[in-house]
């Protein structure tokens, strides 16, 4: 019995990580779906908290990634059905605000016109032909590097003011709307955000943390105590659930504490906290040697500016 929960633990840890990719949303949902059904009854007090650490997980996915109204009803009716099987009192009230959620977004997104069947002609001749047609937009991946162009060059001004900020923060709500387009369309996001962002830089793409650091991390049982210097407000970064006694809490070298469940996935592609962004070693060899390249070659950069500010080097 033991043996078998531990199985089904490992299962839901892996449809998890599938929840994040589009083309396996829907089976991954099936399955967590099938796994409450035919096991929560019977199932220990930490299946049922890994089985519902899996339905969180759908909802976190879905507010921070998908905007189909498609990705949105599935997971609706994984919040309904697990409405009605569910028995723990905290879980039960997560769950209406799952429900909540889904249902405001789908409300609003249902007011949208569908789109017509019939295709318009939208044959664009080139400059020289003759054409009625305007000219068409340019395409997606073309209008966020042109908008993250436009944005790093507005970070590198030297002047602060109103206006510029003002201006940041409209070039960065147009980038995220092209995102949205774009991963509503199916494009290749992730793709598309290494091309535009890396493009012109020699920073290589930061890999996974280590598994050795990973599976060394400490886990903490939140008592009173703890919950007490935390603050009893306290939430969990990712899920953004509040933090209870007898939660169970992964802790990253910065202190920070995250649901295990809810960090795994994050540091199978990332080597940083989620909060502070504070480093954990990977098992890149380049990726380390670079870092090490490029401490030194900071070192010597500021030994450089101190240098010039204190007079020294400089010749008449």
């Amino acid at each position: 019995m033991a043996s078998d929960e531990s199985q089904l633990t490992q299962d839901l840890d892996d449809l998890q990580r599938k929840l994040g990719r589009k083309q396996q949303f829907e089976a991954a949902v099936g399955s967590i779906s099938s796994i409450l059904k035919e096991r929560y009854a019977s199932a220990s007090p930490s299946l049922r908290n890994s089985i519902f650490q899996a339905i969180t997980r759908v909802s976190t996915v879905l507010q921070s990634r998908y905007v189909a109204p498609y990705f949105w009803k599935t997971g609706l009716n994984l919040f309904e059905e697990a409405d009605q099987i569910v028995t723990e009192r905290t879980h039960k009230e997560n769950l209406n605000k799952y429900i909540a959620k889904a249902r405001e977004f789908l409300q609003e997104n249902d007011n949208e016109a569908p789109a017509p069947n019939r295709q318009p002609d939208n044959r664009y001749l080139f400059e020289g032909h003759l054409t009625v047609q305007p000219e068409p937009p340019p395409p997606a991946w073309l209008v966020a590097q042109q908008t993250a162009m436009r944005l790093e060059a507005s970070l590198g001004e030297s002047s602060n003011t109103p206006e510029s900020e003002e201006v940041q923060e409209q070039l960065m709500n147009q980038l995220v709307a092209v995102f949205n387009q774009m991963q509503d369309s199916g494009s290749d996001l992730q793709s598309i955000i290494d091309a535009t962002f890396m493009e012109g830089t020699n920073v290589p793409r930061k890999p996974p943390a280590a598994k050795e650091v990973v599976a060394n991390l400490p886990v903490v049982d939140l008592n009173e105590e703890i919950l007490g210097k935390l603050g009893h407000e306290s939430e969990c970064a990712v899920c953004r659930e509040n933090l209870v006694v007898g939660d169970k809490m992964q802790e990253l070298p910065c202190k920070h504490l995250f649901h295990p469940p809810c960090l795994k996935p994050w540091l199978d592609e990332n080597n940083s906290c989620p909060v502070c962004r504070h480093e954990l070693r990977t098992d890149d060899h380049a990726y380390e040697s670079w870092k090490e390249r490029e401490k030194e070659a900071e070192e010597e950069r500021r030994g450089a500016a101190n240098a010039v500010r204190g007079g020294e080097f400089m010749y008449i």
